[in-house]
């Protein structure tokens, strides 16, 4: 079943004059994973063998928290609750930092695989493991691979019905294994009256298409002055803070590489691995950055 465009409400936003616009925050986000957990590596790498991989994401973690306290930013880290169940010390870490802690499921799997109440399921049990390792309440949910689109309604009052007060799980763009083109540009209440709201992840109009300037593998495959002007394209004509994402493995060039990758998974997974964490580290002078509750549910 299709969700129609038009029962989406788009959240009012204040206008802003041109001397806001240049100090606008932007929300950076952290999807909290291991390189063995990507969708795309689903086919490659059984998910019973996962314990067994040699897990990378804490040291990932600490370098992407020292970036972050070097540049004075703080930011929101959607954690696996597989992960804050292997790595709790971590987990805290990221908390006591003062970033905020969401959620980002409990088991990586894509919502269109499961059944609504097998996500229910594993949106609840992360957040209870997410909020018995830290201690304080999580508001925000992040579908793996974006994966709430059309065709998965039913999530969002999933996500209502276990607690959460907000969602990050649509890209509006084109892309062959995610994505939700027609999908509002800019926060939205997916239910007419209802009182969880959507944020999506940001993308520059263009010439009649939405661009994708928050991040992921196009932040590394592009020029990194082509996602900054983007993201300051969002700022200054739409008047609205951005919301960038990215993964720990990301800025990890020496990640251990599964063989028999198929060559289009290949390039993306690793296309500019190098290069990451020194983009990150500008990008994160380049704007102002703050965590997502802190931007958008403090305007409620």
């Amino acid at each position: 079943m299709n969700a129609p465009i038009e029962r989406f409400q788009e959240a009012p936003a204040r206008p802003l004059a041109a001397s806001e616009r240049a100090t606008l925050r932007n929300a950076m986000s952290v999807d909290v994973e291991d390189y063995f957990q990507v969708s795309a590596f689903a086919p490659y790498i059984d998910r019973a063998h996962w314990d067994a991989m040699p897990c990378r994401v804490e040291r990932n973690v600490d370098r992407i928290l020292g970036v972050f306290e070097g540049k004075g930013v703080k930011a929101t880290f959607f954690t696996l609750g597989w992960i804050a169940e292997r790595y709790p010390a971590m987990v805290r870490r990221i908390h006591a930092a003062g970033h905020e802690i969401a959620s980002h499921g409990h088991g990586h799997q894509r919502v269109s695989e499961q059944t609504p109440e097998a996500f229910f399921d594993d949106i609840l049990r992360a957040k209870l493991v997410l909020e018995d390792v830290t201690g304080a309440a999580v508001s925000g949910y992040r579908a793996p691979s974006f994966s709430i689109n059309g065709t998965t309604p039913w999530a969002w009052d999933m996500l209502r019905r276990a607690g959460y007060r907000y969602s990050s799980s649509v890209y509006p763009v084109r892309h062959d294994h995610y994505g939700m083109r027609d999908a509002p540009r800019f926060p939205f209440y997916p239910t007419l009256g209802a009182d969880l709201l959507e944020l999506p992840i940001t993308t520059a109009r263009v010439l009649s298409r939405n661009l994708p300037a928050g991040g992921g593998g196009y932040f590394r495959l592009l020029p990194y002055a082509v996602s900054r002007w983007m993201i300051a394209r969002v700022n200054a004509q739409d008047g609205r803070p951005g919301i960038f994402y990215f993964h720990p493995w990301e800025i990890d060039p020496d990640q251990p590489r599964p063989g028999k990758l198929d060559p289009k998974t290949r390039f993306r997974h690793y296309v500019n691995l190098r290069r990451t964490q020194r983009r990150i580290s500008t990008l994160a002078q380049d704007f102002r950055w703050d965590r997502i509750d802190r931007i958008f549910l403090e305007q409620e």
